[in-house]
């Protein structure tokens, strides 16, 4: 017989009522995280050399045994025409993004992460593949981990020093990133509405939450999004009671877009309305994540974090 109360390591309390009392540069009320996911190339693909094809994209469909070109045409998109929409309105709201790049996509376009890094952008790692890492040993891990570091920093310029999975991670992920000694935090997590800090393998370390509902992701498999209004109306009034809150706690907002997504003529409305929004209220800090993890560390008293060689 199993005992359904066994002792878990996970927290479900958080910081409670009692939320450290951080502020945030400027003494602002509110830091506004914008992510770009970029994703396009590094989709599983058989013309690739992949096990498989991607089957999430506007229709979910399964080619198997051949290439899906649909597939690959949908994806691409993402680099040729939404990857301008999304990039013109970050310039006109002076919004500083962390762009979330896999490594085969910077690899395959490293133009983009190249202007990415012109315009004030971070660009962080979404892993190599789009894939989820659950299920890969701990060697199979470090070598995805290696491989978009090396990417990343080929095509940025400099190493990421923020990681997200794609879903779910293996349960040594954010241990293999402490341990690689060049990643100040990851956004493995959904379960707050603020950072925290875990000791992981003896060295304190940034968790970032992330959040599928303030997310384009919603457009696509029912997820509830049809009109670019829908986007904007949902992502304003999650803005407006965190907002609110903010007044007597510090908060954090996650944004998250992807370039074949909200980049879709019908869709970049949303995002628009929302940015306009959100800059036009006084005291909300567009962040990007490295410079939220570093506010983070220094508000909870953590010296000031530089990269370790394990």
């Amino acid at each position: 017989m199993t005992n359904d109360l066994q002792p878990s390591a996970r927290d479900y309390r958080g910081y409670g009522d009692q939320p450290p009392p951080v502020r945030w540069p400027g003494g602002a009320r509110l830091a506004l995280s914008v992510v770009v996911n970029f994703e396009e190339g590094a989709e599983l693909s058989l013309a690739r050399g992949d096990e498989r094809n991607e089957h999430i994209y506007e229709a979910v469909e399964r080619v198997e045994g051949v290439p899906d070109s649909c597939m690959e045409s949908h994806y691409a998109y993402g680099t040729r025409a939404g990857w301008p929409r999304i990039r013109a309105l970050l310039k006109r709201y002076g919004v500083r993004a962390t762009i979330n790049a896999c490594g085969r996509a910077a690899a395959i376009s490293p133009w983009l992460a190249a202007e990415a890094v012109a315009d004030g952008h971070e660009v962080s790692s979404h892993g190599w593949r789009w894939e989820r890492q659950a299920n890969m040993s701990e060697a199979e891990e470090r070598d995805v981990i290696r491989k978009a570091v090396a990417a990343l920093t080929a095509a940025a310029g400099t190493p990421p020093v923020g990681w997200h999975t794609r879903s779910a991670t293996s349960p040594h992920t954010r241990r293999l990133l402490v341990e690689h000694g060049g990643f100040l935090y990851d956004s493995n997590a959904y379960d707050d509405d603020l950072p925290y800090v875990e000791t992981v393998a003896g060295r304190p370390h940034v968790v970032l939450p992330y959040a599928f509902d303030t997310n384009d992701m919603r457009f696509h498999n029912n997820g509830g999004f049809i009109f670019a209004e829908d986007f904007a109306r949902y992502c304003c009034g999650a803005f407006d009671r965190l907002y609110e809150e903010a007044e007597r706690a510090p908060r954090m907002m996650s944004v998250g877009l992807h370039l074949r997504i909200i980049g879709r003529p019908g869709r970049i409305a949303g995002l628009e309305q929302f940015l306009r929004y959100a800059a036009a209220r006084a005291g909300v800090w567009f962040a990007r994540r490295d410079e939220i993890a570093h506010a983070w560390r220094a508000g909870v008293g953590l010296p000031e974090w530089k990269p370790t060689i394990p």
